[in-house]
């Protein structure tokens, strides 16, 4: 199984890297043209943490504190006006994903299964626990819960306070899957989270308990690469809808109560979908970048200048979509035109996670660790 399992990884990285442009054979990424009339980009404050290796680290933001990791086993609060550090700890041994947390606890996770909890306010540790396999993705934290999805394809829900188990859901992994992180969701009494062979489901945060199961999409193709479709990134909650991304496949919205499709889209992502009040916002695995209505999935616009510049996750911020690349340039467009409004450079790493929201202005952690605080 560990065999077979680590083959799995290492096709679907390659057919990653082939989507990316990572091979010299494959697709070039596009040049950057300088922009005319470019907005200035200002920058709030800036930090650095270790970096990242092989692994993603996500930031996460609770009220007016950043909480951020790197692999060499720092955790860091930061003030999310202006940078200033609140608690810093080095935990023992490396890391593996970003940071989850709520107004009480912070946890994070371990490619050796261990997941790590500490109180918000001072850093302290509270409790380790370990779960089935590797941890890639950011725990999610809610409902006086610790979430935490392992690569094989289950779902632990632990104690905040104590770290012991309180349910656990599996669904059957594919026999190829991608290497990425495949976050959750949550909104009110249910979690959402995307599996392989495009499936996602919601369950009850008091007991694990499924409530309906979705298709995001159906695996196609002769060969099980042909058939990869993970459903990618965390589902994007707005309103009544949830909406997700799978890989070779579909972007689809969904009734957040019933699972009832409202609409789908065949375009496929490598790093999920995200929304706001009228839009829902896609880079497919070509570096394009989609703004789509979202009550119907009806294509508003789509920028074609970033091809194959591994672009992350778009982040809706005001009247701007904020979207960063592989080299490391932090790219906004306008919200209803998709046209190009400024840009801005960081450490010259790849921006892998999803920019996160602040006060004003928006956050992004590159893969050498660097923290980025830029606002328009």
């Amino acid at each position: 199984m560990r065999v077979r399992r680590a083959a799995a990884l290492l096709l679907a990285a390659g057919l990653l890297a082939g989507c990316f442009g990572g091979s010299s054979a494959g697709p070039k990424p596009a040049e950057l043209k300088p922009l005319k009339d470019a907005r200035e980009v200002r920058q709030l404050w800036r930090e650095s943490l270790g970096g990242a290796d092989t692994f993603q680290f996500s930031p996460a933001r609770v009220g007016d504190a950043v909480y951020a990791a790197g692999r060499n086993g720092t955790v860091e609060c930061f003030d999310a006006a202006d940078g200033r550090t609140r608690w810093r700890v080095s935990l023992e041994g490396e890391l593996s994903g970003g940071v989850g947390a709520d107004a009480r606890t912070v946890a994070v996770g371990t490619d050796q299964g261990e997941v790590i909890a500490l109180d918000a306010k001072d850093g302290a540790g509270r409790w380790r626990a370990r779960v089935s396999s590797e941890v890639l993705a950011a725990p999610h934290v809610a409902g006086g819960l610790v979430l935490v999805r392992s690569a094989d394809s289950r779902i632990h829900a632990l104690g905040a306070d104590d770290g012991k188990r309180r349910w656990m859901f599996q669904r059957a992994p594919a026999s190829l899957t991608l290497r990425t992180p495949q976050g959750m969701s949550s909104q009110g009494e249910l979690l959402y989270a995307g599996f392989s062979g495009g499936k996602l489901v919601a369950l009850a945060l008091d007991g694990g308990a499924l409530r309906w199961e979705a298709t995001v999409a159906v695996p196609k193709g002769a060969t099980e690469l042909e058939r990869v479709t993970d459903v990618i990134g965390n589902p994007a909650l707005i309103g009544r809808e949830v909406c997700a991304a799978a890989f070779q496949g579909r972007v689809a919205c969904f009734d957040a109560l019933t699972g009832a499709q409202v609409w789908a889209r065949e375009i496929s992502s490598v790093t999920g979908v995200s929304a706001d009040a009228r839009y829902a916002y896609v880079s497919d695995e070509r570096g394009n970048v989609h703004a789509l209505d979202r009550t119907n999935g009806r294509s508003l616009w789509t920028q074609d200048a970033l091809a194959y510049r591994q672009l992350s996750l778009p982040l809706p911020v005001g009247e701007h979509i904020v979207v960063a690349d592989f080299e490391g340039y932090v790219h906004l467009l306008a919200r209803d035109s998709g046209a190009f409004v400024a840009r801005e450079s960081t450490d010259g790493s790849p921006v892998r996670a999803a920019p996160i929201a602040l006060p004003g202005g928006f956050l992004v952690q590159t893969h050498d660790g660097g923290l980025y605080a830029l606002a328009p």
